[in-house]
């Protein structure tokens, strides 16, 4: 079987066979016909070695030889004539080079060969899988990349004693509400401590199928039940039922090609990583995106190392009395600017995430066949929504289904505008202050009052945070460490409640508090992490409709302890 020549080797077989000539020895006074000797003796062995591994057929090692007699000969006839002493003899004058500074070189020369051979040999020389040809091996290898994590976490859930009780939740308006998993679920209870221990496990991979072209997967444990959260709760099984001991389910959580059709520019498709820089008070960490995401980035170091993303995704497709079609439309750009000689830097982005079809409608016929299409799921779901937005009872409840159907009062079009400040002057120490603030500039109570039918007067479309962390950036050996401390105010409807934070304060929107963090490195890739999050609702969990409603309390105190590893 043939062995393929790869077009590039003659450059990197000529710059490898320099850097073995700098690790000869050099002297001040060395034999002009030794070196020589030496030089023919490293050449003619280091193209053998190529020869006999295959990388390099015979007829064209034979050539190179030829071509290379040739260029000698005519150098030297374009030589001057050699220097000579006193004595008559040919003075030799090899300068001498540090060892500091040949070591220096061959490793800039063993990284430029290795970059340029990644694309014509990947890993030429490397030993192949057994029945495997080596070419094809080690070019498999060098494109796949593999990463995964593993987080153990025990929490202790601590809600107020004072908070109002479930049952009265629903108290004041029946049709209106801002967290229906509570007053309709009567084994949520608000006021009992819970304590629970938890795993989250992710693996993923990344193949650079072409040049350009990229095609990943991931899978973790969590489920299918809501967006944000890869958490599963040990000793629980499928609907909360107790585990003894019961298997975990996988989810595929990401899947995604990525075509990279020009430098800085990137198209990518499927269920991806979040595309944009942003903080958890709209996006929630564990997050993925299903649609598609176009990213521009800057050259480094021109137009202030700016970007821009932009993204189609859709919630739900039109389905013929079932649903109708709702999608997010997105936009950010910003720059990512060094400041000094230092890595400090400076990140500041602005956003406006514009959902469509979103909002609840209210039925108004008892005839079902009368109902439009689109009328029939505009529900705001159990599935994906957490708590915190203003919903409204969507149903007659006279035919389609027994149950309430909530949808939501107000639409979401969302601005959002956040900074990191990173400074890095005593670096390994990092002190990073960021901030976050959306504002919902659909938030309309006119509208909203026409959509419900009620004057709903409580409620609010803003919400900030900020945060200081010291430390290290990322904690990745032992003995890093980092500390932050933040405090984060979330309206009822800044944002779609069904993405944000899942952790504070139960997860959701109508909140405000404080959350203290730390982490300390205990090996390579391993670390201990701690927080305490202390949140308390901003607005009744009854929206106010008139003067004399009903208002709620919810305030909890959450304690999350976290052993991590990444490999």
């Amino acid at each position: 079987m043939s062995k393929t020549y790869f077009p590039g080797k003659r450059k990197a077989i000529a710059v490898w066979t320099t850097a073995a000539l700098l690790s000869l020895p050099l002297a001040a006074h060395a034999d002009e016909r030794e070196d020589l000797e030496k030089l023919r003796a490293t050449v003619l062995s280091l193209i053998d070695t190529l020869v006999k591994t295959g990388i390099l057929p015979r007829d064209k090692a034979d050539a190179m030889m030829r071509d290379a007699q040739r260029r000698a000969t005519e150098v030297l006839a374009q030589a001057p004539p050699p220097e000579v002493g006193a004595d008559g003899k040919k003075i030799v004058r090899v300068p001498y080079v540090p060892e500091a500074v040949r070591v220096q070189m061959r490793e800039q020369i063993k990284a430029e060969v290795l970059a340029q051979t990644r694309g014509e040999a990947p890993n030429w020389g490397a030993p192949a899988a057994p029945g495997v040809k080596s070419a094809e091996a080690t070019e498999a290898r060098s494109r796949l990349q593999i990463e995964a994590d593993m987080r153990l976490r025990a929490e202790s859930i601590r809600p107020t004693s004072d908070n109002t009780a479930a049952k009265l939740v629903s108290i004041g308006n029946p049709d209106v509400t801002r967290a229906p998993d509570i007053w309709s679920n009567t084994a949520f209870n608000t006021q009992q401590h819970q304590d629970r221990t938890r795993v989250r496990a992710r693996m993923g991979f990344n193949y650079e199928v072409a040049d350009g072209v990229d095609a990943g997967m991931s899978i973790t444990t969590g489920s299918t039940t809501g967006p944000t959260s890869t958490n599963q709760t040990m000793a629980t099984g499928a609907s909360q039922s107790p585990g003894f001991f019961n298997k975990y389910g996988a989810v595929i959580d990401k899947a995604f090609i990525k075509y990279e059709p020009f430098k800085g520019i990137s198209l990518s498709g499927g269920r991806i990583r979040n595309p944009f820089i942003a903080t958890d008070l709209v996006w929630a960490d564990d997050l993925s995106f299903e649609g598609f995401a176009l990213a521009w980035k800057a050259p480094s170091g021109t137009l202030l190392d700016s970007f821009a993303t932009a993204g189609w995704f859709p919630l739900a497709f039109t389905a013929p009395g079932q649903s109708r079609h709702r999608d997010l439309l997105a936009l950010q750009t910003g720059f990512n600017w060094q400041l000094g000689v230092k890595e400090n830097r400076l990140k500041v982005a602005a956003a406006l995430y514009a959902y469509s079809g979103i909002e609840g409608v209210k039925e108004t016929t008892t005839d079902k066949s009368l109902v439009p299409d689109y009328v029939l799921r505009s529900e705001y779901g159990a599935g994906f929504r957490q708590r915190g937005n203003t919903l409204f009872r969507i149903n007659t409840n006279s035919f389609y289904d027994s149950a309430t159907n909530w949808g939501l009062a107000s639409g979401f079009r969302e601005l959002d505008l956040t900074a990191s400040l990173d400074v890095a002057q005593f670096d390994p120490l990092h002190v990073i202050v960021s901030g976050d603030i959306v504002r919902n500039l659909a938030f309309d109570r006119g509208a909203m009052q026409r959509r419900t039918g009620m004057n709903i007067q409580d409620g609010s479309a803003i919400g900030y945070m900020a945060k200081v962390q010291i430390g290290a950036p990322v904690v990745k050996v032992a003995g890093d460490w980092n500390v932050s401390l933040a405090y984060r105010r979330l309206g009822s409807d800044a944002v779609l409640d069904a993405f944000t934070n899942s952790d504070f304060g139960l997860g959701g929107t109508n909140n405000k508090g404080f959350t203290l963090g730390a982490n300390l490195g205990l090996a390579r890739n391993t670390w201990l992490g701690a927080r305490w999050m202390s949140s308390e609702a901003l607005d009744s969990l009854v929206p106010v409709v008139r003067s004399n409603s009903s208002k709620t309390k919810f305030s909890i105190d959450t304690f999350q302890f976290d052993l991590n590893t990444r490999f």
